[in-house]
């Protein structure tokens, strides 16, 4: 089944298409600065692994080292993003993905794949029961819920950096954290920008554009975090309705 995936280079990188979301071949400035993204990520060892078609059919994978995330571990694989959407659930393709990355894993030599989960599963998370078919199992915990899985091959485990565990801020307006590993999180932002500025709300938007930074941020965060009164919310994207609800607290 090989052919029927590809894995992005940096020489495929400008021409192919990223399934997180489904274009034509019209520019899209969360595309552009995911791709942007991936082009020195792909340097390091990141895997973006997708169904060679239209559709939304993915892993994307890092060594944990260079993942853009506050966990902290050696010689660690860190699961980003698994997904299969639409037709294409229920034919396997999440097995292969998973097993691609498990397997890639085990040749160069890694103790292990984590990724990131929480007690109950919450949107823009991968699908943490999936994982735990494959032997992923929890290892470390914030207080707000929030869970590592892992999937040790010799027994060693990586964990959540302590700031991770935080959970709060001296900033007391609406603060956001946000990197451009998902496409999708540009359009959030202008949203909230727009939305902010017509209601007269302070906002802080704050682009975490180093790795030091990702390995250092008061949260867990897979590419988006919110806080609001100081305190941490979410790590799920947000649309008009969920920004408001977090504004009336």
């Amino acid at each position: 089944m090989d052919m029927d995936f590809v894995n992005l280079t940096t020489e495929n990188l400008a021409s192919e298409h990223l399934c997180c979301i489904i274009r034509s071949k019209k520019s899209h400035p969360g595309i552009d600065a995911k791709k942007q993204w991936l082009s020195e990520r792909l340097k390091e060892g990141h895997v973006f692994r997708k169904l060679n078609a239209k559709a939304t059919v993915f892993i994307e994978y890092a060594p944990l080292e260079t993942a853009w995330v506050p966990i902290i571990g050696e010689n660690y694989y860190y699961l980003y993003c698994l997904w299969v959407t639409g037709s294409y659930k229920g034919e396997g393709y999440g097995e292969m993905l998973m097993e691609y990355c498990l397997a890639d894993a085990k040749e160069k030599g890694k103790s292990g794949v984590c990724m990131l989960g929480a007690k109950k599963q919450k949107s823009w998370l991968s699908d943490q029961s999936f994982a735990k078919r494959f032997g992923f199992e929890v290892v470390d915990t914030t207080e707000n819920e929030y869970e590592l899985l892992a999937l040790s091959f010799d027994g060693t485990t990586p964990k959540f950096a302590e700031s991770a565990k935080k959970r709060n801020i001296e900033n007391k307006e609406l603060t956001i954290y946000y990197d451009m590993q998902c496409p999708f999180v540009f359009q959030t932002i202008e949203m909230v920008k727009q939305y902010c500025e017509i209601q007269e709300v302070p906002v802080s938007i704050i682009q975490v554009d180093t790795l030091q930074k990702a390995k250092e941020l008061p949260c867990v965060l897979n590419n988006w975090a919110v806080f609001y009164k100081g305190n941490f919310e979410t790590v799920n994207l947000l649309d008009v309705n969920y920004l408001k609800r977090i504004l009336k607290k």
